[in-house]
């Protein structure tokens, strides 16, 4: 009992380290790129959409270093599945989402593909070395479309307003570089402290590293996405909401999995093709059908649209803790 509570305490302290570190570094590299004279569509998609996803990303990294790569790529479908089920859900509970930003409707179909590519590389139960270059190889692409949409935006564009009132142009260059190097050493600090205690306590209460994923560790990366949803929701920054998310759950699928399948090859369990990696793609499909108007017109995730995502979130944990009974 008291490893568990141990291992309990380093998970807690990992989640709170991960979130302020990554609040950080995207605050200090945002304002970094914002002093050198970037364009804020360009911060926005490119520094803000992979600081939100830097959490997964270590976590991902340290856990596949030290042989624990089952919690890397739980964690990775985990986020996502909290990104869509419980940030949007919870979010549009508060005000309902409106999706008008042209930028915002091109990532939807590209979330998609990304989410269907990945699935055929995981068909043959493994993520190979192949498998992570070819991942990577991915994630230099989207990059590359991200900062051409970040150059050939429109100045009308909802999410150029939303980025604008959010990047910090305060921050002198020293004091931004600062918080860079302060925010990317906590991430660091709290992976650490949030993979030990995570494998740790997987081992301790008899499951496995995937299901800690998918559950414990999913939710705490995913509560800064969480707490900046809410906070834009009520701002009316709704275009910011639906592309934080998209652009994370866009990096967890190529950085986190690439990332630990580069470091060495994976052998996935079971459940991840049998229920956790559908249960993503339903919810992926879900987000799509609720945000993306075929017309063209903007789309919209309503109160009940949101509840019924809740409540899909809670009905997949409550599978996850069934199974592993």
């Amino acid at each position: 009992m008291q490893a568990i509570l141990i291992y309990f305490a380093a998970v807690i302290t990992g989640f709170v380290t991960l979130i302020w570190g990554a609040d950080r570094f995207v605050l200090g590299a945002a304002a970094f790129a914002r002093n050198l004279g970037v364009s804020t569509m360009l911060i926005g998609l490119t520094i803000v959409g992979f600081g939100t996803s830097a959490p997964e990303v270590l976590v991902g990294a340290m856990a596949s270093l030290q042989g624990n790569a089952g919690l890397a790529v739980g964690n990775a479908i985990g986020s996502n599945i909290a990104n869509i089920a419980l940030v949007l859900g919870a979010t549009a509970l508060v005000a309902p989402l409106a999706v008008s930003s042209q930028t915002v409707r091109q990532e939807i179909p590209i979330l998609l593909l990304i989410t269907l590519a990945t699935l055929g590389l995981l068909l043959n139960g493994e993520l190979s070395r192949l498998d992570g270059a070819i991942m990577l190889t991915g994630l230099a692409a989207l990059l590359g479309w991200m900062v051409h949409l970040g150059l050939s935006h429109t100045p009308e564009d909802n999410l150029l307003a939303d980025y604008d009132a959010e990047i910090r142009s305060d921050l002198s260059l020293n004091a931004s570089m600062a918080w860079t190097a302060v925010g990317l050493l906590v991430l660091l600090t709290g992976a650490q402290a949030l993979v030990w205690g995570g494998s740790g306590l997987a081992e301790a209460i008899g499951v496995s590293d995937t299901v800690i994923g998918v559950t414990v560790v999913a939710i705490g990366t995913s509560l800064p996405e969480l707490a900046v949803s809410v906070a834009g929701a009520r701002k009316r920054e709704h275009d910011l909401v639906l592309g934080n998310i998209m652009g994370s759950n866009m990096f967890n699928l190529l950085a986190v999995l690439g990332i630990a399948s580069a470091i060495g090859p994976i052998d996935l369990d079971p459940t991840i093709l049998a229920f956790h990696f559908p249960s993503m793609v339903v919810l992926t499909l879900a987000l799509f059908a609720m945000s993306y108007d075929l017309r063209g017109g903007p789309g919209r995730i309503n109160r009940i649209e949101g509840a019924m995502l809740l409540t899909a979130f809670a009905s997949y944990h409550y599978m996850v803790y069934r199974s592993a009974l």
